[in-house]
């Protein structure tokens, strides 16, 4: 097994629990919420302005919120303000019937049987990004890697799910998104302390940016309905069915659900990417193994379902960059009623976080989990324990693309791994920051050798 590369936690732990330290981390960053014993401990116990918090993160409380009481926890309202801008009442924020129809046309899209085609379209996808990175390497000119596997992941998701090539949408859609990152997406007080049937101060701003964001949306499903007769059968055409006999709520249904699945389907796997490609500037002997296991592979749309057979150190690679920089680094619930899971009580209004960040590197489950290693995900290595990795959530509400975000982001890192020889411009650290997804505080230049 070869020598895991060092990589220090790139954020401190916090110091303060004071009401005021807890408003500022969630506003700022809320990987700071905890204390460096949370790393340790199988819950750990807080409060904010004399409401319990608790943060587990014992497999058994876990899987007692998630799977075997979740009916007994719901979404908080701070999490609803902060995600309904983009989504609506699409299937990550719906409840109930709703969400169960929404879930059944969904999940079989998605499902692995499902994936060669969907592998396919992000293939051509690939292909069509290649010439501009291929020149960037020739010419040695910075990279922003951020910007482009954002592009490239939208592409995809527009390519695979909706038929919509996204070209004429993807700076508009990240302008905005970034702006709303910038602002209607961190809390303040009133957005933590407000019930969500009163309005925040800054929820007015929220709906101004709604309507906007979801005004895109509608000219996305415009252009998609305008190539009908160009576009084969995908998600779009079930959605619409599903949405067709409620007329405009139907309308409206289908556009926060194009919505939700866009950006589900290009956020979470664009960031991935990224600090994929952070982790590889700095394990170049990472690098050239992965160019090694794709060397000789088709790689393309007809070759590229199979090849994934083939990419298990490729996939080690990005589950490795998934633990170390969960998209989701903190999932909230609120109990609806009192619960108990062993010797643990969980009174009712009690805030329950179970934060990736912390489980994948809590130091009770993971062997030296504050380095990079991928062969921690090979086949033949000792087990993960169970509810010890969450990058896409658990239980009814697990993550539906996650086996083709997996999949989509082997093949890109596949890709890139056997054509170029990826290099830092600068040593200076990047931060990850939590908002809404887990992003970093700057895009570093990167700069791409041909191999």
């Amino acid at each position: 097994m070869s020598e895991p590369s060092s990589l220090a936690v790139p954020v401190a732990p916090s110091q303060s629990l004071s009401w005021r330290g807890v408003l500022r981390a969630a506003r700022n960053n809320p990987l700071q919420l905890w204390t460096d014993s949370a790393y340790e401990q199988d819950v750990e116990r807080q409060s904010f302005l004399g409401k319990p918090r608790l943060l587990l993160n014992a497999p058994d409380a876990i899987q007692h919120v998630l799977i075997r009481e979740a009916n007994h926890f719901r979404r908080t309202a701070p999490s609803i303000r902060l995600l309904r801008p983009f989504v609506g009442r699409g299937l990550l924020l719906s409840e109930g019937e709703l969400w169960r129809r929404q879930r059944r046309v969904i999940g079989p899209t998605l499902a692995p049987r499902a994936l060669p085609p969907l592998m396919g379209e992000a293939a051509r996808a690939i292909a069509a990004a290649l010439p501009a990175l291929d020149a960037a390497a020739a010419a040695g000119t910075p990279v922003d890697l951020l910007a482009a596997m954002q592009a490239l992941a939208l592409d995809i998701a527009g390519r695979s799910m909706f038929s919509v090539a996204m070209e004429m949408f993807g700076v508009e859609m990240r302008q905005m998104f970034n702006t709303a990152s910038r602002d209607i997406s961190r809390p303040d007080f009133f957005d933590l302390v407000l019930p969500i049937g009163i309005p925040s101060p800054r929820d007015v701003r929220r709906w101004w940016f709604q309507r906007r964001w979801m005004g895109l949306i509608s000219r996305i499903i415009a252009a998609r309905e305008a190539a009908e007769g160009t576009a084969g059968a995908d998600l779009f055409d079930l959605l619409r069915a599903a949405c067709a006999d409620d007329g405009a709520a139907g309308r409206r249904q289908l556009r926060d659900e194009v919505a939700t699945m866009i950006i589900a389907g290009h956020e979470t796997t664009a960031l991935t990417l990224f600090w994929s490609a952070i982790l590889l500037a700095t394990a170049p002997e990472v690098q050239a193994r992965i160019a090694a296991e794709a060397d000789g592979l088709d790689l393309g749309p007809e070759g590229a379902p199979a090849a994934q057979e083939r990419l298990s150190y490729t996939r080690a690679v990005v589950s490795e960059a998934l633990r170390l920089y969960p998209p989701a680094a903190v999932i909230v619930r609120e109990a609806t009623a009192e619960t108990r899971c062993g010797a643990l009580t969980i009174p009712r209004g009690t805030l329950v976080f179970i934060s990736p960040w912390v489980l994948h590197r809590h130091r009770k489950l993971w062997a030296a989990p504050e380095h990079f290693d991928p062969e921690r995900f090979l086949p033949g290595a000792p087990p993960v324990a169970r509810f010890a990795y969450l990058p896409f959530g658990a239980g009814p509400r697990v993550c539906v693309g996650a086996q083709f975000a997996l999949a989509e982001a082997t093949l890109v890192l596949a890709t890139l791994a056997r054509r170029f020889v990826i290099e830092r411009l600068d040593a200076a650290p990047v931060m990850p920051v939590s908002v809404v997804t887990t992003q970093p505080d700057r895009a570093p230049p990167f700069r791409l050798h041909a191999r």
